[in-house]
Order: structure tokens, then sequence, then C-alpha cells
């Protein structure tokens, strides 16, 4: 059974500065279009690169701690208890920094929409999956990784008749 308060820890991240521990929660009391996962970000720790999502909506709910949310414009500090939403688009973009001497604990609530199509500003990149965020990829699905400055015409490979 999930309990946001005792939590099973099914994943964990470890390549500085983007280190913490993930509990799908959602997936654990078997949700299957939502998504909700509790994250703990280290001291030191961030969440993920700066990021955009144009398919699904986040919501941050600040379980326990002080963490700085980066969106495009600004940084600000967060609160327990505080709540964030993140909606698709360039109004949405997010990324948490635990910039304290404790854990930070976040629960994020997310739709499950597939295709996703995320973008990372500060790196050029998008990533674009058939399958939703966090879920499982089946054999059939697919998912890249790829920089602006990488794109090919539209017709480019296409056979001529």
């Amino acid at each position: 059974m999930a309990n946001a308060f005792n939590p099973k820890w099914d994943a964990e991240q470890d390549r500085p500065p983007f280190t913490w521990k993930r509990a799908r929660l959602g997936r654990q009391a078997g949700s299957q279009k939502l998504g909700a996962s509790l994250y703990e970000l280290a001291p030191g720790g961030s969440s993920f690169p700066l990021h955009i999502h144009h398919a699904n909506e986040e919501l941050l709910i600040v379980v326990s701690g002080t963490p700085t949310l980066r969106t495009l414009d600004t940084e600000r500090e967060l609160e327990a208890g505080e709540l964030v939403a993140c909606p698709t688009g360039k109004a949405g973009a997010h990324r948490l920094d635990n910039r304290t001497d404790e854990p930070v604990q976040v629960l994020v609530v997310s739709t499950m929409i597939a295709p996703e199509l995320a973008e990372y500003p500060d790196s050029g990149k998008i990533w674009t999956k058939s399958s939703p965020p966090g879920g499982k990829a089946g054999p059939d699905d697919v998912g890249l990784i790829a920089r602006f400055e990488d794109q090919v015409d539209y017709f480019d490979g296409e056979a001529e008749d």
C-alpha cells in the first residue's frame, strides 16, 4: 500500500547536481491516468534540468523543507505546504534546487498524457516520447532526445518518385 509519510522509494538519481530519490506513489496506489511521485532532494541536490512540458501539467506540493523554484524568469524559495501549478508551455517551466542543509520533499502530481514533448531551455534540447512521463515504455514506444540544431528538412531522406 502506498504511504506518503512512509514511502517505498523505487528510484534514485545520482548525477550531481541531479541527486534525488523517488517514490511513485500514484503507481503504487494503482493510479493509471494520474501520476503522483514523492521526491526527496538531498542537500545541494536538484530535481531535473529546467524543463517545459508541452503535453502534461504538473502540480508541485512542498511536503517538507524549503526548495528553490527556478522558472524561465525568476527564482524563489518555497515553503512547506506551498503549491505551485506548472501548466503546459513556457509558463510552466520549472526546476527545483535544494540549497539548504536538510533534505527537501516535494510531491509532484501530473497528468499522464502521451505522447509528451519536453523542452530544456538551458541546453537547447528536446525530448519526445510516445509513453507518458514516468510511464513504463512498451516494446512499440519510441523516444528521442536531440538538440534543435540537429533538425533536418521534412523531406530529408525521403525517396523521390
